[in-house]
């Protein structure tokens, strides 16, 4: 499982400031349930214009609601001004620091509340622009959104953008389209360098089944089954593993993140980045 702090784990377990605001004066959605994370946040000012109540819903992993919870406590009692100028390394940092795989979650509370503000302001409802150029459609990430996240954490490898934003998790079509857009930050010349990337493991099919099966029986399994529940693995076609949740994993609601951000980051990290898993 994921190496979490003791305050990611307590904002966790008792995350604070959930719920909604009648009448707000300002709200901001970001994510999708498509996409695994989703978060609402709204605020309500006082005289003063500090922020006198903020709350969240939020559809996601530990980290997503941990960071969530996190920041509707760092917002109390400032003004917008104020609360403008958090990060989402603030937001990290305030929980003891997060996986790099879920920097992404920070990454979302900051761009929720930036939807907020904007909302307050203009009365629009996103702060998203049509026109922007989308780079990785699995997620939904545009170009603007990818060069903003890698500027303002220093990024310089396409692995971690994916940590940061999801950009190219998904099927990694977009991969070389994010790494130009590093290249161009970076002062390179895309068109004069090659991108050196780590020889890949050469297995047959069965080889991998194997190793899949060894991954699941270490990694994965037991974390499962310490909840009553488990897997079966029914295919493994190309770079598609096919799974079926078993016990009280079958029809859990949290058992596309379970998926996705656990057996699939497992079998990432242990067999083939490409893995993408299916139920």
């Amino acid at each position: 499982m994921w190496d979490y702090s003791d305050k990611v784990m307590d904002h966790f377990r008792n995350p604070r400031n959930v719920g909604k605001i009648e009448n707000p004066d300002g709200t901001g959605t970001v994510g999708s349930l498509a996409c695994g994370d989703a978060l609402t946040l709204m605020f309500k000012l006082d005289d003063q214009g500090r922020i006198a109540d903020v709350k969240f819903q939020t559809f996601g992993c530990a980290s997503a609601i941990a960071s969530s919870s996190a920041l509707t406590e760092m917002l109390k009692g400032k003004t917008l001004e104020e609360a403008e100028k958090i990060t989402n390394k603030d937001i990290a940092a305030y929980l003891g620091g997060l996986p790099e795989q879920k920097m992404h979650c920070s990454v979302m509370g900051r761009e929720a509340l930036e939807a907020a503000i904007h909302n307050y302001r203009t009365g629009e409802t996103t702060v998203k622009n049509l026109e922007d150029h989308i780079v990785c459609t699995c997620f939904g990430v545009s170009e603007n959104e990818i060069r903003r996240v890698a500027t303002e954490n220093g990024l310089t490898t396409v692995d971690q953008v994916t940590d940061f934003c999801k950009a190219g998790g998904g099927c990694g079509m977009c991969r070389k389209d994010i790494q130009n857009i590093l290249d161009d930050l970076l002062n390179k010349k895309p068109e004069q360098e090659t991108v050196q990337e780590p020889p890949k493991k050469r297995m047959t099919n069965l080889q991998k089944i194997k190793l899949i099966e060894e991954v699941l029986d270490r990694e994965i399994r037991p974390q499962l089954k310490k909840d009553g529940g488990d897997l079966e693995l029914i295919d493994v076609e190309g770079n598609t593993v096919t799974i079926a949740f078993r016990g009280m994993c079958a029809g859990c609601r949290s058992a596309a993140f379970t998926r996705q951000d656990f057996i699939q980051g497992k079998l990432r990290e242990f067999v083939d980045p490409e893995l993408v898993v299916v139920e």
